[in-house]
């Protein structure tokens, strides 16, 4: 049987539900792995072949990695092969890392010392309104509102709309932008005017990079990374979390609250108790 005709009646139903063409495609993808893994029919898998399965996942891969795999695992057995073994089969713990966070003049460097004006544009967006990669690359000029300085994130993770403010520094470069292209056309292309294909995640995610090569910043820096400092730095200045939490596409506040752990306002202002001592020489 093939992997289509297999998981026909999970991807019918993950559409039902309106889930993601990308959530989606890893459903299959991990469902299809644990079955390569033990070479059986899914009638057949056992507790035991998915305990084992998670093992070798953990060996390998990150947490969420596996815990994407748990959740796309669960789902088929227990909503299309209705199956309880599940209740046997506890969700693997996430680690819990603190994002990792660029200061102002990090940020300021990466930007001066990108010369390219397409480049320079990407990487000032992405720190100015800390949209993820996957939905820079969709901005159509269509979601580009130039009189209020706005952008509509269409369909954005979860299959939500939201909008966001545009900063003021990259009305010039869009009007021109907006002159050059359609409607329809993306805004970040690999050709030019209103040619070309839209810019892969993973062209953008190199031109960070490099940016943040060229900038002499050690840390590592991914388009993640913009998102991120833009958000600890809004928080910084006194945004509220709440706008903060809008503006980022969190479904949840707590998910947005992971940011009050790397904001300097309130740490700056701590002495460290070294330098109160008087040091003898």
């Amino acid at each position: 049987m093939s992997e289509d005709n297999t998981f026909a009646n999970l991807t019918r139903e993950l559409r039902i539900r309106n889930y993601s063409g990308r959530t989606i495609e890893l459903y299959v993808h991990y469902n299809a792995e644990l079955l390569n893994f033990c070479q059986k029919d899914p009638r057949e898998v056992t507790t035991e072949d998915i305990k084992n399965y998670l093992d070798y996942l953990t060996q390998k891969s990150s947490a969420s990695t596996v815990s994407v795999a748990y959740n796309a695992i669960h789902f088929y057995y227990g909503e299309i092969w209705k199956r309880s073994f599940f209740l046997n089969i506890h969700q693997p713990k996430k680690n819990k890392y603190l994002p990792v966070v660029l200061s102002k003049e990090e940020i300021n460097r990466m930007i001066s010392l990108t010369v390219n004006p397409k480049h320079n544009c990407i990487i000032s967006l992405l720190y100015g309104t800390g949209l993820r990669v996957s939905e820079l690359t969709h901005i159509k000029m269509r979601d580009i509102d130039l009189d209020r300085m706005m952008l509509r994130v269409f369909q954005g993770k979860g299959k939500k709309d939201r909008m966001v403010m545009l900063p003021g520094k990259l009305k010039n470069i869009l009007q021109i932008q907006a002159k050059l292209k359609k409607a329809d056309n993306f805004l970040f292309t690999n050709g030019r005017g209103s040619g070309g294909s839209r810019l892969t995640e993973a062209t953008i995610q190199k031109i960070v990079a490099k940016a943040a090569e060229r900038a002499g910043i050690k840390k590592n820096v991914s388009p993640h990374t913009l998102r991120h400092s833009f958000a600890t730095h809004l928080l910084e200045n006194g945004t509220d979390i709440r706008y903060i939490q809008e503006l980022l596409g969190h479904a949840k506040l707590q998910t947005t609250q992971i940011y009050t752990h790397v904001a300097n306002s309130n740490l700056q202002s701590i002495k460290s108790p070294l330098d109160q001592i008087v040091m003898l020489n």
